[in-house]
């Protein structure tokens, strides 16, 4: 089943761990945003393969909900 992972909170895009056709774990983090100078990471819910990565590290002010990442 295909997973979409989404910005929790707005921010700034401060690193990408994942691209297009890695494999991933639950837990696994595969971005984080600066929010306020604190350093917020995003994960896997499940395992699966990344199939999509729709931010980029220096994005700036991306809102809360922004589609980031998709795990099919």
């Amino acid at each position: 089943m295909a997973q979409q992972v989404h910005t929790q909170v707005p921010g700034n895009v401060w690193k990408v761990m994942v691209k297009p056709g890695d494999a991933v774990k639950s837990g696994d983090t595969l971005f984080i945003l600066e929010v306020m100078k604190t350093e917020v990471p995003h994960e896997a819910e499940a395992d699966g393969t990344v199939s999509a990565v729709h931010i980029k590290e220096g994005d700036e002010a991306v809102e809360e909900g922004t589609l980031a990442v998709e795990i099919s």
